[in-house]
């Protein structure tokens, strides 16, 4: 038995348009045994919405085949908050109700913050940077999301999350900010608890070299670089994260 974790945007589908074969392709993973979990650093969904399009997509799916970069902070949160303390949240309304529904107690007052969590916000302005930086600069923790600079569309890239995270260390001058989602080890253990299987037994299919790759290749699992979003066959050989493997899409996955 294999376990096989996907990206979503970029991998399995590009806005609203699925990558051709891709739900053939976990149809055969699954009806041959393999475990399927879908794992996405956009915090600006929840997981019942990935579901949900996944399934009207073709790709039958449940919310606890869903990983998101909100749950794996929540997640986290619950293990390293001591009681009492507060979150400020720089985020959009799907981080906040997982962190709600984990129990994790957030405020208005950045200045009142144990800890500050940064997402992607469509709403981001430069109040929420200061006040960023003036909880960095009391020593406050940072935890962010997801390191992507960008999400891919149908029609071209949005900023992420990442473009918030380089604005607060170039104020900064320093590195001020742990990342839970792709490419840390915190995402990799969510995804291979989740299946119950070895690092050795998973594949990581993703678009992206920074995050699916680099998370793959440092945790021991099998990197799969599809060329449907962001990273290119040339960005591959030259980078230092370079997949085990390039396909041209998720469509040959199963043939693997």
């Amino acid at each position: 038995m294999r376990g096989y974790i996907f990206d979503l945007d970029g991998t399995v589908y590009l806005g609203e348009r699925m990558i051709e074969g891709a739900a053939e392709s976990i149809a055969k993973l699954r009806s041959r045994g393999d475990k399927v979990v879908f794992l996405s650093n956009k915090p600006i969904a929840t997981r019942l919405s990935y579901a949900n399009k996944l399934t009207k997509m073709g790709i039958p799916t449940g919310v606890d085949d869903v990983l998101n970069s909100s749950l794996i902070v929540a997640r986290h949160l619950r293990k390293t908050m001591k009681p009492g303390e507060t979150v400020y949240v720089i985020g959009e309304e799907p981080i906040r109700e997982e962190l709600a529904a984990h129990g994790i107690v957030c405020t208005d007052k950045s200045e009142d913050a144990s800890v500050v969590v940064l997402s992607w916000d469509r709403q981001f302005t430069y109040d929420k940077l200061n006040a960023l930086f003036q909880a960095a600069l009391k020593g406050v923790p940072i935890i962010a999301s997801n390191p992507d600079a960008t999400c891919p569309l149908e029609d071209g890239q949005l900023p992420d999350t990442g473009t918030f995270i380089a604005a607060l260390e170039t104020a900064l001058g320093k590195p001020a900010v742990v990342v839970v989602g792709k490419p840390s080890r915190i995402a990799a253990e969510a995804a291979v608890e989740h299946m119950g299987l070895d690092y050795g037994d998973c594949y990581v299919i993703g678009d992206r070299l920074e995050t699916d790759i680099r998370m793959a290749n440092e945790a021991g699992m099998h990197s799969v670089l599809v060329l449907t979003g962001v990273g290119t066959r040339e960005m591959a050989e030259r980078g230092p994260d370079r997949p085990r493997t390039i396909l041209p899409s998720i469509a040959k996955i199963a043939d693997l």
